[in-house]
Order: C-alpha cells, then sequence, then structure tokens
C-alpha cells in the first residue's frame, strides 16, 4: 500500500519535510489508482505500479510491472480504510501487535532506511501516527476475517492461513480446469490455425518422433526437419521484420530452425514453467529484444497442451506492447483444447503448427502426443519436483 501515496505539492512536500504532514490519514493515499491496479491483477492481466521514494516523499519516473498470480498479497495499515477496496479482498487478515513494539520498529526504519531524525519520528508519531491508528485502524479489526497476534511469530495462525489459501486454490483449480476441458468439445477448430499439410514426409517424420523407442539422435534429427518445415511454412504469412521469441525450455530448440532462414533476427526469452503441485504456469525469468512492439512475433513452443503456458507468454508479449495480430504462435505439435484455448482468450493470434492431437489426459497432457520433449532433446531423463510445460505424456 505505502506505493500508492499520493504525490505531494510543494506546500506539502514543505510540511513532510518537518514532519507536519499526515501520511497516516486516508486521504493521503490514491485509492482511486490502487482499486484501479488490484482490479486488473484480480483478472490477470499485468499493471504498472508506482514505485514511492520515502527520502524524498515523491513517486520516482520509473514505476514497476506487476504480473497477474493465482494469489495477490496486499498489506498495509489502512488496507481496511476504503470500503470499495474492501469489496476486492477475498481474505482479510488484521495483524495485532502491541504499541510498544510498533513504535520501535518505526524508530528503526525511519532513523535506518529513510534518514530521519530520532526527534522528527517521535514528533511525527505523537501527532499523527498513534491517533491515525486509534481512529482508522484499530476499528477496522471488526471487518477482519481472521485477528493474528504477534505477528509472524503466530505459526498456528500462519498455517491456518495457507490451509485456506490452498483449500481455494484446489477448489479453483478444480473448477477451471474442468471448464477448460469441457468448453470446447466437438467445437470445430478456429480459423486462425494453420496446420503444415499432412505429406507422406511429414507423416512420416511424425511416426519417428512419437515413437519412444527412437533413439536421441534422430529424434532430434527429425524433429529439426519438422521445425525447419513449420517455419518456412510460417514465414509464408509474415513479412520480412519479424523477431523471435522462444518459451524456454523446450521453444529453445526451433531457434536454430529460425535462425537458419532469417538472417541477423532478433531473439527473445521467456521462461515458463508448469508447477508440478498446482499445475499453473509460472513466469521465472523474461528478456526481450528493445521495441519489440513494432515486429511481428514469432512465439515458439515445441508442445502446447492446455495452452496455458502459451497464453501466459502472450498475455507477457501484449503487455510490451506487441500488437495481438502480429504474434504467431508456433508449435511441433499442440492438443485440441491449448488450440481452442489460446483462440478463444486472443482470437487474432495466428497458430501455427504441424500436427493437432485430439486428446489430453488426466494430468493435461497431450495423448497419443510426443513424450517429455525437452528430456527427449536434451538427453535428460526422469520426473523432477518441476515439470516443464514441454512435457507430454508418451
Amino acid at each position: 500500500m505505502d506505493s500508492f501515496y499520493k504525490v505531494l505539492d510543494e506546500g506539502q512536500q514543505a510540511l513532510a519535510a518537518r514532519s507536519d504532514y499526515n501520511f497516516d490519514h486516508p486521504d493521503a493515499f490514491d485509492f482511486e489508482l490502487l482499486v484501479s491496479v488490484l482490479r486488473k491483477l484480480k483478472k490477470g492481466k499485468s499493471v504498472k505500479v508506482p514505485v514511492y521514494d520515502f527520502t524524498t516523499h515523491s513517486r520516482r519516473r520509473e514505476w514497476k510491472t506487476v504480473y497477474g498470480a493465482n494469489v495477490i498479497v496486499f498489506e498495509g495499515i489502512l488496507a481496511f480504510a476504503n470500503k470499495e477496496l474492501l469489496k476486492l479482498l477475498d481474505m482479510k487478515v488484521f495483524v495485532d501487535t502491541d504499541s510498544d513494539i510498533r513504535l520501535v520498529r518505526r524508530l528503526q526504519r525511519d532513523i535506518m532506511e529513510r534518514g530521519r531524525d530520532i526527534v522528527g519520528v517521535i514528533k511525527q508519531y505523537n501527532k499523527f501516527v498513534k491517533p491515525a491508528f486509534e481512529q482508522y485502524i484499530e476499528p477496522t479489526v471488526q471487518v477482519a476475517d481472521i485477528v493474528v497476534p504477534r505477528g509472524g511469530e503466530n505459526s498456528v495462525a500462519l498455517d491456518l492461513i495457507v490451509q485456506h489459501v490452498h483449500s481455494q486454490l484446489e477448489k479453483r483449480e478444480i473448477t477451471v480446469r474442468a471448464a477448460l476441458a469441457s468448453a470446447h468439445q466437438g467445437q470445430p477448430l478456429p480459423k486462425t490455425l494453420s496446420v503444415l499439410e499432412s505429406t507422406p514426409q511429414v507423416r512420416g517424420m511424425h511416426t519417428i518422433i512419437r515413437n519412444k523407442d527412437t533413439t536421441r539422435d534422430e529424434f532430434i534429427f527429425y524433429s529439426k526437419r519438422l521445425m525447419r518445415l513449420l517455419i518456412e511454412h510460417a514465414l509464408s504469412f509474415l513479412p520480412l521484420k519479424i523477431t523471435g521469441v522462444s518459451i524456454l525450455r523446450a521453444g529453445e530448440t526451433m531457434e536454430q530452425a529460425l535462425t537458419a532462414v532469417c538472417k541477423d533476427i532478433r531473439l527473445g526469452k521467456i521462461l515458463i514453467q508448469t508447477n508440478h503441485d498446482t499445475g499453473e504456469p509460472e513466469l521465472h525469468y523474461l528478456r526481450l529484444p528493445k521495441e519489440i512492439s513494432e515486429d511481428y512475433v514469432i512465439l515458439m513452443d515445441s508442445t502446447v497442451s492446455t495452452g496455458a503456458a502459451a497464453m501466459m507468454a502472450v498475455r507477457v508479449l501484449l503487455d510490451h506492447d506487441v500488437q495481438e495480430d502480429r504474434i504467431f504462435l508456433l508449435s511441433l505439435l499442440m492438443a485440441e483444447m491449448g488450440v481452442h484455448s489460446v483462440a478463444y482468450a486472443f482470437p487474432r493470434v495466428r497458430i501455427i503448427t504441424t500436427a493437432v492431437d485430439k486428446r489430453i489426459n488426466e494430468e493435461f497432457h497431450i495423448i497419443p502426443g510426443i513424450g517429455n520433449f525437452g528430456d527427449r532433446y536434451f538427453g535428460t531423463d526422469g520426473p523432477s519436483a518441476w515439470c516443464e510445460n514441454d512435457g507430454t505424456h508418451c
């Protein structure tokens, strides 16, 4: 919440410098911007969050990009002071801390981290902080779902909170996954999909790479050949100036085929991994070329099953101002569910693949699929705590 202090005018700046400005009053916060940001995050969209400089009492020029997530933790002393804000909170936790501890923490923070002097800190505490707590903060304990005494030391309360969050995630995951699996059954494939012509050569290469007994050398050779055909097919829809972005790790295998036919092409990378416990994609790393918003972008992943990671990657590109109709998703193999999910979420994204399989299993892996593409290509083997999105079931 501290990121959303209002921008001060010159008079307010002078008051703040003398410790005479009340930062603990609800009017000190930009609730309109705060509510707007939280609403977007809850919809899974990325947002720009201001960065507040507590030394100069002003917002910095650079704002921080925050991406939507399954769980959003929002904290602040006046988190329950606004009615519109309260409507957005699924779980409200009031941390009840002894007043002496609060004062000591404030002294340490303001003196050591914010360069204030002890006289000014105590003056501000007596004039603004303590009265504001009694008037605006302490009464909001009535709207809390859980009151936690002793804060982080209260392991019992923390366990209860964690259990509740896990139960809600499991409930929502089951609902969303079931809806995704059944939403497009029997529906025709979208017009934005282009499948490489199934020639005898293409079918033969699929037969080889889908065979679990194929040697690694043969798997790599025929996968590369298919990638080259896929890239050549995709380029027939594209202008000359393009940028390639691979979804790591398996999408990176397609970069060689792209650079072989596109001289001096710029490349970016997005690391999205599927959490094996939750089944949800998580963004871990991002490196995109500068001014990517001006380019057509080839987004590459070896396989797409549910489409969850691909949709997150598309969202990242959109967040960097790439136009939706300039994004081309390329994959060696896709499941119908993934095709429909991407097309439904982003109807102007072009989808290009060499084959589409009809089914996925209960673990959301493509059937019959290609096996774990990354493991087979890179020579790594065996399950791990993290399951790459390129993982599919043999």
